[in-house]
């Protein structure tokens, strides 16, 4: 969902960490390094301290992208280690997939979601105007629903289970918040043992005949700047001192102000969007390196 609202980011699809081949890029256009010091193997290669070159494929070829953030500074080690709560997005992040496109996928109305994400592309759209404008391409009914959620279980991003386990061994609290829909999150959640209490994400309605509604306008995440909104709810209602949100996307970003997250982990194992990554706290390929860094 995050190319909707976010024009002017180069995304890159990144599929060094699983054996599925990307829908979208060649494997051929992939440069694959077995001693990647990066996280894991997509064409990195590290020269200087704190310097990462990834050669990132993308539709119109391969570039060389430079980041300054792979490595953590000591501050940022210390409000990882030492924070409270941490808040992961969902798609792109905690799963491999965008639900919403499953989902429109799923309903024979993928190729007509894909073509409207792709209009959108081409400037800022409001999130909640991105969001009803695809469901309404496919009107998804409470069967269809329960159907694709019996027939497509949510595949998790390697190394997300353990990292959630170590966090809550550690004490320190952790959320889901997400653009997508609520139904298809709480199957996430209950792999990863996360309570219902500590999701925010949206809700689809239905009539009592199943027929498709729309959704909840009320959630904080059906609106642009959503996630900064149930971040900033968060903190105040735990008192929390310091939290970190770890996303893909732009909106992931947006929860990084006062009141809110105190740092911002860019995961790009899934998507790498250029312009996110390059103004993340710390840039991560991998959750491996979450979980080490943890002791």
């Amino acid at each position: 969902m995050e190319g909707l609202v976010s024009s002017g980011i180069n995304t890159v699809r990144v599929f060094g960490i699983t054996k599925h081949q990307s829908r979208f890029l060649p494997s051929s256009t992939l440069h694959l390094r077995n001693n990647s010091v990066c996280g894991f193997g997509i064409g990195v290669e590290k020269k200087k301290k704190k310097q990462c070159f990834v050669v990132a494929a993308s539709v119109g070829g391969s570039k060389v992208v430079h980041f300054e953030n792979t490595l953590p500074s000591k501050e940022v080690l210390e409000l990882w280690r030492n924070g409270d709560a941490v808040c992961f997005d969902v798609d792109s992040t905690v799963c491999l997939d965008e639900g919403i496109d499953e989902l429109a996928e799923f309903c024979g109305a993928g190729k007509a979601v894909a073509e409207w994400t792709a209009r959108a592309m081409g400037g800022s759209v409001p999130f909640e105007e991105a969001l009803a404008a695809r469901l309404s391409l496919f009107n998804p009914s409470l069967s269809q629903l329960q159907d694709f959620l019996e027939q497509k279980p949510p595949r998790l991003s390697p190394g997300i289970e353990e990292l959630v386990q170590k966090l809550k061994a550690n004490g320190i609290v952790v959320y889901l918040i997400s653009g997508g829909f609520r139904q298809m999150i709480n199957p996430v959640a209950s792999i990863l043992g996360i309570p219902q209490e500590n999701i925010f994400a949206n809700q689809l309605l239905f009539r009592s005949s199943g027929e498709f509604l729309g959704f909840d306008k009320n959630e904080p995440t059906s609106r642009s700047g959503g996630k900064a909104v149930a971040v900033q709810q968060i903190k105040k209602a735990h008192g929390f001192k310091t939290l970190t949100m770890v996303g893909d996307g732009a909106t992931d970003f947006e929860a990084r102000r006062p009141g809110g997250a105190d740092m911002f982990v860019c995961y790009a194992g899934v998507q790498l969007r250029e312009s996110v990554a390059a103004k993340a706290d710390w840039l991560v390929f991998s959750f491996k390196d979450l979980i080490n860094s943890l002791g």
